[in-house]
């Protein structure tokens, strides 16, 4: 594909997409660390003089890219938490933040790269800026963890989300198993390794809730 030169706001627009698309495509493939700028360009039909363009890094793709996402989900969370009653048991909790996690692959497939590799590759003020905008995304999300259960109130809805976003990262990199990985859990002896990316996180966060609450109620 070749790009001419964008000469209104709608073509570059377009063109970001288009790049976007193209890394989404190669960290998902290959991961953070094997993508490189030139690959990006070249993915996307781009020269690199022309991707400068646009974007000045691989970082600055990333965090557009994970922005946008963690937008969607946390919106897509903050909805689902909305519809549930207060004090609800820990269980349904969990199935509802997990299935706004699986309403979002690509949130999924990319959340372990950001504190893998991006956050050590980053400059200042990409990443305050992105760390502005998730602290808001996650503020919105910890008010109806507040409502849902009223103990958890401030620093206690914040240390749910902590480690849930954690456990999510940790269990979705886990999750992105390559052909010998696939191959070594089918043997009988080392099944019971095979990361379950839906049964580990529900548990995990029922853990959370339940510890968090124990641990207020002493």
């Amino acid at each position: 594909m070749s790009w001419q030169r964008a000469r209104t706001d709608e073509r570059k627009s377009e063109r970001k997409v288009a790049i976007c698309n193209a890394a989404i495509t190669l960290f998902k493939k290959n991961g953070y660390d094997n993508v490189s700028f030139n690959g990006i360009a070249s993915e996307a039909g781009f020269t690199k003089s022309n991707m400068y363009r646009y974007f000045s890094s691989k970082e600055e793709i990333f965090l557009n890219i994970f922005s946008d996402l963690f937008e969607n989900w946390a919106d897509e969370c903050t909805k689902r938490l909305k519809k549930l009653q207060q004090d609800v048991p820990a269980e349904k909790f969990a199935k509802a933040y997990l299935n706004s996690l699986t309403a979002h692959p690509h949130f999924l497939d990319l959340a372990p790269m950001l504190f893998i590799s991006l956050e050590r590759n980053s400059s200042f003020e990409q990443l305050f800026e992105f760390k502005k905008l998730a602290k808001h995304l996650l503020y919105q999300i910890s008010l109806e963890i507040s409502r849902v259960y009223p103990e958890m109130n401030g620093e206690w809805a914040f240390k749910l989300l902590s480690l849930s976003h954690a456990a999510t990262s940790s269990f979705g990199a886990q999750s992105a198993q390559n052909d010998v990985l696939k191959k070594i859990y089918k043997e009988d002896e080392l099944k019971e390794l095979k990361p379950n990316f839906a049964k580990d996180i529900s548990s995990a966060i029922e853990i959370f809730i339940l510890g968090i609450q124990a641990k207020i109620h002493q």
